[in-house]
This record gives structure tokens, sequence and C-alpha cells, in this order.
């Protein structure tokens, strides 16, 4: 299908060696997000592509599917009213809201790892036809932050009111691992929409980082996110059989999502009507709200999957129709109609016709002896290509050859154990700090570092400076990585960033002077840019760089650097302009 969206980029070469943000930690939140690296070389202009798409259709429903980027069911059509449930559109807007920076609002994502949009929202899965009565669709890849299997089968009966999609999660190893999922609903946000949740309490959170037991949907009443002036989210104490949450329009037509039991959470999200959300809300090409379901209460939390076992649930997506949806809540509520959640019989069926390839990851697993091969999941050798190839090397003959992208796991902690050159103590002290053995790490690079100054192992000791909060040591590794691999833009991020924080801005102003111009006009930097004049006294440099127009296009979600720069510059007395406006709360 055509669709005007901007080019992901490549992935940056320097792991994220940082844990994941969360106001709560429990046991499953990971001490990195290795092996994966940012998607953060898009930018602000879309522009038209051909993007590839599966189409599910019956009597009564049309789904399409974007396989390429990360599974997302992109559209569901009620055909008997053309209605279409979610929020989604021509335009796909990236922006820094998932794990790894790039993530785009709409449709439904399928979020899998740890608290936050998954790894794999814009990377491609494996899909295919599976050998059943009716069509059901297949997409499935290897996730290599948990080293798990998620499959996830969508098919529409002859006849059915309703899209049915089955997830499996498998855990192809002998000890347990900590799982996270929230199947997470984009659906318009329009006048009078209301969320409806077998729920009289939840969850309140919201951007000063507390978790609240507050009752739902309480006075004022808050099942209205449109009438929200602050972002928050709504975790519900779910009550009764089948769990479901539903949004509805004014109008009375909605979507409701039900769910077998081990599917147990649901959350509404919603953006506020503040300026900052309704910058959020533009940035992201809204308006949209989102109702979700995930396996526990709420999103700060994993659950222990206990080794060789696979988790199962089924879905389904519906058109709701409500007479009267503004009706008192709990008379709304007792209005819609859950249908039973069909059983699903088709999970460890066999493919017939594969059309789209994933990455090549699971192949190379299943090549190292960690993941057994299936018929249901086929990783099959014609998908391994280039990244995979030093690490068939090392299996095939003991070595790592030239520059590799990072893996990690026990297969690749053993074979890289016995490594003496500094590319192979690299990955070692990468595998080292993926299971929380920072110390070790941070020795493995300092030993290999004795035998050449290689970028990547001082960025790697700079990384794990900076998160000890020893930016000054950082920005001395850094500033050395950079002169030896200075055309990384990844790389010069963090070194600026690093000089800024360690009060050091007249030599980030230097090294930002010496950059091509391509790079140097990149908004990150030239935010970077206008904190270093600020900080170096050069409040003219930094008033000229916001005047002209700052726009950074992988701002944070709830990053606060342009309206504490804005203010730093002009004073509390002159209004924020819009456009600078994130402000979550």
């Amino acid at each position: 299908m055509n669709l005007s969206i901007a080019d992901a980029g490549p992935v940056s070469p320097l792991p994220i060696l940082r844990p994941p943000e969360t106001p709560v930690r429990d046991f499953g939140h990971p001490p990195s997000l290795l092996p994966y690296g940012r998607r953060d070389g898009y930018t602000r202009d879309p522009a038209p592509r051909e993007v590839a798409s599966v189409t599910l259709e019956n009597e009564r429903l049309r789904a399409v599917f974007l396989p390429g980027l990360g599974g997302r069911l992109w559209s569901l059509t009620d055909r008997e009213s053309g209605r279409e449930l979610l929020h989604s559109g021509p335009v796909i807007q990236l922006a820094n809201l998932a794990l790894r920076d790039a993530w785009f609002a709409g449709g439904v994502e399928w979020n899998l790892g740890t608290t936050g949009h998954w790894a794999l929202t814009c990377e491609p899965l494996h899909a295919a036809w599976v050998d059943a009565p009716y069509p059901v669709l297949r997409m499935y890849e290897y996730e290599r932050m948990r080293g798990v299997v998620v499959q996830i089968d969508a098919t529409l009966p002859p006849g059915s009111a309703s899209l049915v999609v089955s997830i499996a999660i498998r855990n192809p190893r002998a000890d347990a691992v900590p799982v996270y999922w929230w199947s997470n609903i984009a659906v318009p946000q329009t006048p009078g929409c209301r969320v409806l949740a077998p729920a009289s309490q939840a969850e309140h959170f919201d951007y000063t980082q507390r978790l609240t037991t507050v009752p739902y949907p309480g006075t004022p009443d808050v099942s209205y996110p449109g009438t929200w002036r602050s972002a928050a989210d709504y975790f519900f104490h779910v009550t009764g059989g089948i769990p479901w949450i539903a949004a509805v329009g004014a109008d009375g037509h909605g979507l409701l999502h039900a769910s077998t039991r081990r599917l147990k959470g649901r959350k509404l999200f919603g953006w506020g009507t503040s300026p900052g959300g309704e910058r959020w809300q533009r940035w992201l090409a809204g308006p949209y709200l989102e109702i979700q379901a995930g396996l526990a209460r709420t999103q700060m939390e994993h659950l222990p999957l206990p080794g060789h076992t696979t988790w199962t649930w089924t879905e389904t997506y519906s058109p709701l129709t409500l007479p009267d949806p503004h009706a008192p809540y709990e008379q709304a509520r007792a209005a819609v109609t859950v249908p039973p959640v069909p059983p699903y019989a088709w999970t460890e069926r066999p493919l017939t016709e594969v059309i789209h390839a994933g990455s090549g990851w699971g192949a190379l697993e299943r090549r190292a002896g960690t993941l057994p091969g299936s018929a249901a999941t086929p990783f099959p050798d014609d998908t391994l290509g280039e990244e995979q190839a030093p690490w068939l090397t090392l299996l095939e003959k003991g070595e790592l050859p030239g520059e590799a992208a990072c893996v990690v796991g026990p297969r690749w902690l053993d074979l890289l154990a016995g490594a003496t050159d500094p590319h192979g103590r690299y990955h070692l002290g990468l595998n080292l700090w993926a299971t929380g053995d920072a110390a070790g790490a941070v020795g493995t690079w300092r030993e290999a570092l004795a035998s050449g100054r290689d970028p990547l192992l001082l960025r790697a000791l700079a990384e794990a400076h900076r998160i000890d909060g020893d930016d000054a040591a950082a920005a001395v590794l850094l500033q050395e990585a950079h002169a030896r691999a200075p055309g990384l833009r990844p790389l010069t991020v963090e070194t600026l960033t690093a000089l800024v924080a360690a009060a050091r801005p007249a030599a980030a102003l230097t090294l930002i002077d010496g950059l091509p111009a391509a790079e140097r006009a990149h908004g990150r930097i030239r935010l970077l840019e206008a904190q270093a004049a600020l900080a170096a006294g050069d409040r003219a440099r930094a008033r000229h760089i916001l005047a002209e127009g700052l726009v950074v296009p992988d701002l944070r979600e709830g990053e606060n650097t342009l309206d504490e720069l804005w203010f730093a510059c002009h004073g509390e007395t002159r209004a924020l302009p819009p456009d600078y406006d994130f402000r979550m709360s």
C-alpha cells in the first residue's frame, strides 16, 4: 500500500547499554537493551513510499497488516458501515517514543520485551499463510533481548464479526524468562469518545511518576479522555469473566477488544488537552487515544515464563454499537455485550506459503543450537545475511572477523570467553554487560583497550562512566572515540552530551564548529549547541538558534529540554511558543 513515511535510517552501531527508563523496577527489568542499537536516523520529512501489506477480509471486516513494520495491524474496517475502527491514516510520522527511539502512532502494536514500545516496532517480521481451513496469517520473529519467539496468528473466520488474533510466546531456554506483553490499540479521539471496562478502580499514572489507586470513572468522569487536562494512564482493576475494554464515540459506534483470561490487564492512555499534550498529538499526526491489553495489571511488571514453555492467548477485535453511550457509567458498561472469545486451534500448524521475510537472527540461533527447529515458526538458512555472517564464522571457526553487530546470549558468551583480540574482547564485554556483570564488562574492555584504542571500546567504557554519573571521565573517552570515528553522528551526539554534562561547554562548541554542515544542521546537535552556548555565557547564540526554529526529530517523550532552554534564554515572562511546548505535566 502507499503511505507517506520517513526512512527509518540505519541502526546505530552503538549498542544500548543503558537500562530502559521506568519509574518502578521489578525483577524483570533488564540491565540494558542489548543487543539492540538505536533507530534514530529518521527525519521529520515523510515521503510517499510503497509499504508491504497483507489484507484479511470476510463479509463483515477488512484487516490490513504491515509485516515490515513490526507486524502492525494498521487498519480494521467495518465493511457494513465503512467505518475505520482504528486510528490510522496515509501518514506515518516517526518519533522518539520506543525503547530504541523510532516509533509511530496508529493501528495495533504488539509490545514484547520490557516496559515501553518494543524493540521490533520498526523492524520486519516473517509472514506466511498457515495450513488451515480458512486464511490464517502468521507473523513471527526471534526477539533477541529476551531470547524468545513471538508468533502472531490472525484470521477472519467466514461470517465472523470479530478479527481473531492468537499470540504465542515460546521460551526455548531452560531458565525462566521475564515476559512483558501489551497490545497497544490506537483509536480516534473524537469529541465525546468514551472508554469502558469491567472495573470500578484503576491505577492512575501520570508524568509525576506515581501510581495511585483511584475510582473509575470517578468525579469528574474520566471515562471521557478528551476532557482531561494532562496526559495519563489508567490501569484497570479488571473484574468478571472475559477481560475486555471498549472505546465508543458520541454516535454510539466504536471498537471492543476482548481476550482469553491470560491477557488480564487493561489500560487507557490519553494525551490530555494541555498545550504540551496537543503539541504531541500534532507531532504524531493525531488526535488519538490508546486502549491496551497486557499480561500483568500494569506496565511496570513482568511475569516469569518458565523454561521450555509456551504461553498462548487469543484476542478479538470487534465493532461495537451502544444505544446510549452517554448513559451513567454502570449502565453504559452493562450495555456492552461481550461475545465469547473463540478457541483457536492453529498455533502449531505448519506454513504453506512464505510471503514476507524477517531477520536472519532466528536462523543464526537455530544454527547455534539455542533455538529448536519448528514447522510453525521456521527460521531457514536462506534468511541469513551479512549481519549474521561474522557470527557464523565464530560458530564454525572459533573466530569473530571484522566488525560485527552485537549478539548476546549464553551460547555467545561461552564462545567469546577465549577471545584474545580487541574486537572479540569488546563483544565479550557486551555479553557480560547484558548479564548484569558491569564490573566484568568494564574490566574486559580495559584489558582490550591496552591492545588498541578502538572507538567502540572507548565508547563502551565512556557509557559505563556516564551510567555511573562520571560525566567528566566519559567526556575524555568520548572525545578520543569521536576523533577516531568523526563521521558517526550518534557518537557525535553522545560526545557533545557528555561534554555539556561535564561542564565543558567550550569544548562542545569547538567540536560543533568543526562538524560538516549537514551533521551540524541536525536538530539534536543544534539543541546541544544551544545548550552549550548558554552554559558558556553566549546567550545570543542560543537565542539565535531558537529564533531560527529548532526542530529536534528525536525529541524524547517526557523530555523537557526545549522549554527549559527557552526559559533559560528568555526568562519566565516570555511565553513559550506552542511549537516548543512538549511539557507533559
